[in-house]
């Protein structure tokens, strides 16, 4: 069946046919290639021909500028082959230098397992000696020596890495050799939490000068208003903004959903989220549906499930819920029997919303406008990776914002508003943290320079103050 099918169906349906506000179709378009200025190694490229892959024309720029030895923050769309951007140019400089380590950090573990499954199999193919392995706190603790003495290429997260550097005497081979640093999803790093992050990784860059490496920034990120800005802010040195979107995409659909009307709903959007995913499970399309939190993750998943089966167009084994909180088994095992397509349906809090491959999804449902444009597009840019034709629903909440997207009915509003941009301000964490470092200074209210106490804490506040 195909979302043609799907739509017709929800058309002609007595309770959803209200409720469907706007249907926006989406043109599928084609490929932009190009190839490398110079030849990549042979073992490299052996395995672009081998699996009849084309370099697109963001991932030939990054490559050229990550040999110019420029610093990249690469800003695409979803689904646009940005760890193949940067995992070549990676690759590339670990079979040139046998002594060249390279740092992957990911915002969540969903993310990085799946990332180390993608890089084995590359590195397996290619001959590539880098034996990447995961270091976080799944990681067991006996496995942890031989990754620090082996390891060349270390997926990680910046938790992980915060624990790491205070016994970086154990990390001395790896930190000596770091060629590349990667920050996946970066825009994930912004506020307060960006602050944290931007000064973590300046430890990293004043530890990698005291073992003598220099090594380059790739900051992948969805796309943003301020890139270079962001990348400069977060990791501390200049970069270069490689963006546009060379990759293919298939046909998509984007529904506006509003249960409400005249601001009256009997029951719940959650529910109406519900039913939709049980009708796209009808129309044998693989389903992803978003909520806001973990208890409507179970109880989506749930309702569901209980739809399903009333139905009958599925079993309470073909949904399954995923959520922070499962023990990291349970995760892989959801995430390996959707990428199988054992599972029609899976409900999910964000922790899905980042870039891992989950194989072909054709639906993704978001219960509720997940409160910024970035967000929205990143979610429903889950279907259709395999480049074919996808669908996306929009249920909306009696939020009034929500509800300010369906008065327009239109996907206009979401599609020209400006782009998000991305705030860190690490120079006001570094006033917060020197205040905690000399309790007894005060700011003076009359004169806004500290006073009392401590004289080093005093002279130092002051200079910050000045600042």
């Amino acid at each position: 069946m195909t979302v043609d099918s799907l739509i017709a169906a929800l058309e002609n349906h007595p309770r959803y046919a209200t409720c469907l506000t706007h249907v926006r179709s989406f043109p599928e378009h084609e490929g932009v290639f190009r190839g490398p200025d110079r030849p990549l190694p042979p073992p490299l490229q052996d395995h672009l021909d081998r699996n009849r892959v084309s370099l697109y024309l963001h991932q030939a720029e990054m490559l050229e500028a990550l040999r110019e030895g420029e610093n990249i923050i690469l800003t695409t769309p979803t689904a646009s082959g940005k760890t193949l951007a940067f995992l070549l140019p990676v690759l590339e400089r670990l079979l040139i230098d046998p002594a060249a380590t390279a740092l992957f950090l990911y915002p969540t573990k969903a993310l990085t397992y799946d990332q180390l499954k993608t890089i084995e199999h590359i590195c397996t193919e290619t001959g590539v000696s880098a034996r990447p392995a995961v270091y976080d706190g799944d990681t067991p603790r006996d496995r942890r020596p031989r990754i620090r003495q082996e390891s060349r290429l270390v997926l990680s997260n910046p938790h992980e890495l915060h624990q790491i550097l205070p016994w970086h005497h154990q990390w001395s081979r790896f930190l000596s050799g770091l060629s590349c640093v990667v920050v996946d999803e970066g825009h994930r790093y912004r506020g307060v939490s960006g602050s944290h992050v931007a000064f973590l990784l300046r430890r990293l860059r004043r530890l990698c000068a005291r073992y003598g490496s220099g090594p380059l920034f790739i900051v992948s990120s969805a796309t943003l208003a301020n890139p270079t800005e962001f990348a400069e802010r977060l990791c501390g040195v200049s970069f270069r903004t490689v963006s546009g979107d060379g990759a293919p995409k298939g046909s998509r659909r984007f529904v506006l959903y509003n249960p409400f009307r005249d601001g009256v709903m009997e029951g719940s959007f959650h529910r109406d989220a519900a039913g939709v995913l049980v009708e796209c499970m009808r129309h044998r399309l693989q389903t992803l549906t978003f909520t806001g939190s973990r208890k409507m993750t179970e109880l989506v998943a749930l309702w569901a499930r209980e739809g399903a089966v009333r139905e009958r167009v599925g079993t309470t084994d073909t949904i399954a819920a995923y959520r922070a909180g499962y023990l990291p088994e349970e995760r892989r095992d959801i995430e390996n029997r959707l990428k199988s397509g054992s599972l029609a349906g899976v409900v999910s809090t964000n922790a899905l919303e980042l870039g891992i491959d989950i194989g072909s999804l054709d639906g993704v449902i978001l219960a509720g406008y997940p409160g910024t444009m970035m967000a929205t597009w990143q979610q429903a840019g889950r279907a259709g990776r395999s480049g074919g034709e996808s669908i996306a629903f929009l249920v909306a909440s009696a939020n009034p914002l929500d509800q300010y997207f369906m008065s327009q009915k239109s996907v206009h509003p979401l599609r020209t508003a400006p782009l998000c941009s991305r705030r860190i301000s690490p120079d006001r964490g570094r006033f917060s943290i020197l205040r905690a470092g000399f309790p007894e200074c005060r700011r003076c209210p009359e004169s806004r320079t500290p006073c009392c106490g401590n004289p080093t804490g005093a002279r130092v506040l002051g200079e910050q103050a000045a600042a």
